[in-house]
C-alpha cells in the first residue's frame, strides 16, 4: 500500500508540473481571436501564462513603434490604444535608458517597408505580410548591408538611426527626430534630392525627403567631394529559402533567440551571441508561434512575481509552445516589458513595480 501511495503521489506531481492550455482553455472573444488564460507549474512556483490565438484570415498584423518615431518609448497599451488595436504584445529589444536615445531598437526594425534599425548578431527576427486574405509571418536570421555611394566608392554604414559613437558612420532618417543629436565632431551630409549639403558643426536637421550622413572622422573625406550620393539597404537572410519573403516583408522586429524550427527545439542562443544565464534562468517571457494548424500564436508568461508566477527558462518556453502545436517560435523582450494587451487593458501582470514598463515597439493586432 506504501509504495502505491508513493507511486500515486507522484504521478500527482508529474501532472502538476504538466498543465498545458487544452481546447476548452480557449475562449473566442472576437471572429478570428482566440483567448486563454493558463496557470502551471507547482503550488510553490506557479507560472500564469496568457495566450492569443488569432486566424491569419481574419486577422492583420502591423509592428508600430513608440511614438510612431524610431526612438522613445512608450507602454504597449498605450501604442495599442492610439492604434485602435484589438490586441497587443511587446515586441522587440531595445536600449532601456534615461537618455535621449531610450527606445533605440536593439536589432532589426522595419515599419511599411523602412528599414528603421540594423541587425545585430544575426539575431533572429519575425517578419509580416498583410495579403488581401491572409497574414502571413516568418522566422528567420537576418542581417543587413548598409552603405553609402557616390558610384565609384562605397562607405560601410555602422547604424541607422542611434547614437554615433567613435569611428561610425550612421544615417539618420526623419523618423528619428528633428535633427542628428550629435556633437560638433566628424561631418555630417544632408542628403536631398538636390546637391548634397555639408555640414561640420553636428546637430544637423533632417530633411522629411532625404537623410543625413553622419561620419565621427575623416577617414571618408572623398564623401566631401560626392555630387551624388545614393543610400543602399539590404535584408539578407541567412536561411536562404526565406530570402524571397523577407525582401518583402511589410513589417519586421529583432527578437532573440529562436526556440523552435520546423517542429523541433532549437534554441540558437550561442549563434545570436546570448548568455546561457539569460537562456537558463527563470524571467518574464514575450514570444510568437505559428502552429500547425496555420494559426499564429502570441504568448506571455508572467514572472518574478513569488507566490503568483515564477517564471519560464528559454527551455521550458519552448517545450510549451510545442506542446500547443507549434512549428515555428521565436523568443522576444521579456522581463519587465513583458505585456499583453485585450481589449482596452492588460491581462497579464508584468514584474516592474511601477506596472507597465514602456517600451520600444508591439505586435498589433487588428480585425480584418
Amino acid at each position: 500500500m506504501a509504495i502505491f501511495i508513493k507511486f500515486k503521489a507522484v504521478i500527482l506531481a508529474i501532472f502538476a508540473l504538466q498543465i498545458y492550455a487544452l481546447p476548452q482553455d480557449f475562449r473566442q472573444v472576437h471572429d478570428g481571436i482566440e483567448y486563454a488564460e493558463v496557470t502551471r507549474g507547482t503550488e510553490e512556483a506557479p507560472i500564469r501564462i496568457n495566450l492569443l490565438r488569432l486566424d491569419p484570415a481574419k486577422v492583420r498584423l502591423d509592428i508600430v513603434h513608440a511614438l510612431d518615431a524610431a526612438i522613445g518609448t512608450e507602454k504597449t497599451s498605450s501604442i495599442a490604444k492610439r492604434h485602435g488595436a484589438v490586441a497587443a504584445i511587446n515586441a522587440g529589444f531595445f536600449r532601456n535608458d534615461s537618455s535621449i536615445y531610450a527606445g533605440d531598437a536593439a536589432g532589426i526594425l522595419v515599419i511599411d517597408g523602412k528599414i528603421l534599425s540594423e541587425s545585430y548578431a544575426n539575431r533572429v527576427a519575425v517578419g509580416i505580410i498583410n495579403g488581401k486574405s491572409k497574414t502571413e509571418v516568418e522566422f528567420g536570421h537576418l542581417k543587413i548591408e548598409a552603405y553609402v555611394t557616390n558610384g565609384k566608392e562605397k562607405a560601410i554604414i555602422s547604424g541607422i538611426n542611434r547614437e554615433r559613437k567613435k569611428d561610425e558612420i550612421i544615417v539618420f532618417m526623419p523618423e528619428f527626430h528633428r535633427t542628428t543629436l550629435t556633437g560638433s565632431d566628424g561631418f555630417e551630409i544632408v542628403v536631398t534630392e538636390s546637391k548634397p549639403r555639408i555640414e561640420r558643426k553636428g546637430n544637423s536637421v533632417i530633411p522629411c525627403n532625404g537623410y543625413v550622413v553622419s561620419v565621427s572622422d575623416e577617414k571618408h573625406k572623398w564623401l566631401l567631394k560626392s555630387k551624388k550620393l545614393k543610400l543602399v539597404v539590404k535584408i539578407e537572410a541567412l536561411e536562404k529559402e526565406k530570402q524571397a519573403f523577407f525582401s518583402k516583408a511589410e513589417d519586421i522586429v529583432g527578437g532573440v533567440p529562436q526556440l523552435i524550427k520546423n517542429g523541433q527545439i532549437q534554441i540558437t542562443w550561442e549563434l545570436e551571441k546570448t548568455s546561457r544565464e539569460f537562456v537558463e534562468t527563470r524571467h518574464p517571457r514575450t514570444a510568437i508561434a505559428k502552429l500547425k494548424d496555420g494559426k499564429i500564436l502570441m504568448i506571455t508568461v508572467d514572472g518574478r512575481q513569488p507566490g503568483y508566477s515564477v517564471g519560464m527558462t528559454l527551455q521550458e518556453l519552448a517545450e510549451f509552445l510545442l506542446e500547443m502545436g507549434a512549428t515555428d517560435a521565436i523568443n522576444l523582450d521579456g522581463g519587465g516589458s513583458t505585456t499583453m494587451f485585450l481589449d482596452g487593458k492588460v491581462v497579464n501582470r508584468p514584474s516592474d513595480k511601477e506596472g507597465e514598463r514602456k517600451v520600444s515597439d508591439a505586435i498589433l493586432v487588428f480585425l480584418r
